[in-house]
């Protein structure tokens, strides 16, 4: 292995990835991705499979004569129309390549071609030595290579070769080979084919095993010099070998592996949302590269080391796909750390006293909520902030409500030493919770103006409820935080209670 050799990138998201279920693009969406392909770099774009259908022939031919840096590919099978339909459509591009296959698995032969070895060695030949007139660059692929019997299997190799292949694609294709097997069946094809040398040997792995990664990165260490991969690793079945995170290996371990390719790493993250926008499907969380988590830390641990040393728990950059930075996950795991640092990230600059009863609260929100978003916390901050002295502390809250029942709240508040417990009927749950509130405070208040809005998303979201409250001639404004938006809304009205009593605006109750 030089040191440095660059391995080829042949994306076949438009052809392999696109008859995967769920993943079929028309014309246009089939350029727009195409043409972010290029982008990304990639070597070669497998554009579809022309002879297929008359929408396949056309985005090929879009594709070939619009997208231009990549060399363009169209697959066909071992015959004469096929590889005439794939030129018509590959003509027009930059630089064009015919990409025929054929299997050589007796299973194959048997069951399906119902062929002989020696016919279809034949016909392998015979379309190579066709496409020859058309390009001088041809990929022959053996279709379930890894199952097929390796003495023939090498024989049909040479043979291809001598025809004029220039591409030599060994494709694992039910996602069958183990990574060590692959890696030995690609060195025994470097070893043993004389002509080997006049080829480019390449690995189309599939990942019916969870394996197509690990197969594609032990071809390349056995020599292979093209991987055949797609974005977000779509593809038949299980899908193909994820080309973000092949690339992303090849990248990362270059100390180990001594490879490069020629992909614009940053353009890999935006490349994958174009695909999931087009396709309405989007990647797991927790894929590799590019899924939500790839660079989410929620662990107190974990996120305690990202901010004193981002390699403690990173490998790579998010910057390196084109993400802007990594994301830490305020959670019920999260640590003080990592919660005063996205606290002054925000603008926030909490006293240490402060800064405790804030956590204490994310803390109790955070066993509430799966993740804490940048709207909670303002939330929480706003309500430590504004806080006047708690003489009220609401302890208890139960109501009830519906079409055939009369609302009632039960409340229970602490002054001082003292909890003071009332029920209350109303007009709704809320209504009824502040004439308890009113009866146990004897402060009562006319609601003026009452406003609910869902400060995070998702259906866990904190709703903050204002209020404004006429106390004795008085406007007072109540802030009130919480996923129960019932208790949002008494929080609100002691918060306006408290101001009321804090400012001497009425005379204080014993």
């Amino acid at each position: 292995m030089k040191n440095g050799e660059s391995i080829t990138i042949f994306d076949t998201t438009l052809r392999d990835g696109e008859q995967s279920p769920g993943f079929s693009m028309n014309i246009e969406e089939k350029v727009r991705l195409a043409t972010q392909l290029a982008r990304l770099k990639v070597d070669v774009i497998e554009a579809g499979f022309p002879i297929a259908s008359e929408g396949d022939f056309e985005a090929v031919k879009e594709i070939a004569r619009g997208v231009k840096g990549a060399i363009i590919a169209g697959l066909c099978r071992v015959i004469k129309k096929d590889i005439d339909r794939a030129w018509e459509a590959l003509k027009y591009a930059e630089r064009a390549r015919i990409h025929t296959f054929v299997s050589t698995s007796d299973i194959h032969l048997k069951y399906q071609l119902k062929k002989g070895r020696e016919e279809v060695l034949h016909e392998g030949v015979e379309a190579v030595r066709y496409a020859r007139q058309y390009t001088d660059d041809v990929e022959f692929s053996a279709m379930d290579a890894v199952r097929s019997d390796l003495e023939y299997l090498l024989r049909v190799i040479e043979a291809t070769i001598d025809a004029g292949a220039t591409t030599i694609n060994i494709p694992d294709t039910v996602g069958y080979a183990i990574p060590t097997e692959f890696g030995s069946m690609i060195r025994m094809i470097r070893e043993r084919v004389p002509n080997i040398d006049k080829a480019v040997i390449s690995v189309h792995c599939h990942n019916d095993l969870g394996l197509a990664v690990a197969n594609s990165l032990a071809g390349i260490e056995n020599g292979a010099r093209q991987v055949e991969c797609t974005i977000n690793g779509i593809g038949e079945r299980a899908g193909n070998a994820s080309l973000e995170e092949v690339v992303m290996a090849i990248k990362t371990r270059r100390d180990y592996l001594h490879l490069k390719t020629g992909i614009k790493t940053k353009e890999i993250y935006k490349t994958s949302k174009l695909l999931s926008s087009i396709t309405g499907i989007a990647v797991q969380p927790n894929k590799a590269i590019v899924g939500e988590n790839a660079f989410a830390h929620e662990s107190g641990i974990h996120q305690d080391g990202i901010l004193k040393e981002r390699t403690t728990y990173e490998i790579m950059t998010p910057e390196s796909i084109g993400l802007t930075k990594s994301r830490l996950v305020l959670g019920k795991h999260s640590g003080r750390h990592a919660f005063s640092k996205r606290l002054e990230a925000m603008g926030f600059k909490l006293s240490k006293e402060r800064l405790d009863r804030t956590f204490l609260q994310f803390k109790r929100v955070a066993d509430i909520k799966k993740e804490i978003f940048d709207e909670d916390l303002e939330a929480i901050v706003e309500d430590e902030i504004s806080q006047v002295p708690e003489t009220f502390v609401l302890k208890y809250l139960q109501t009830t409500s519906g079409s055939h029942t009369i609302p009632t709240a039960t409340i229970k508040v602490k002054k001082g030493d003292t909890i003071t417990q009332d029920a209350a009927i109303g007009d709704g749950p809320v209504d009824a919770t502040y004439k308890a509130i009113d009866r146990i405070t004897g402060i009562p208040g006319r609601l003026i103006t009452y406003s609910i809005r869902a400060v995070t998303c998702g259906k866990d979201a904190i709703g903050e409820v204002v209020i404004r409250v006429e106390f004795n001639g008085s406007i007072v404004i109540g802030r009130g935080a919480s996923t129960d938006i019932v208790e949002a809304s008494a929080k609100a009205y002691l918060n306006a209670v408290n101001k009321v009593v804090y400012r001497n605006k009425v005379p204080k109750v014993g």
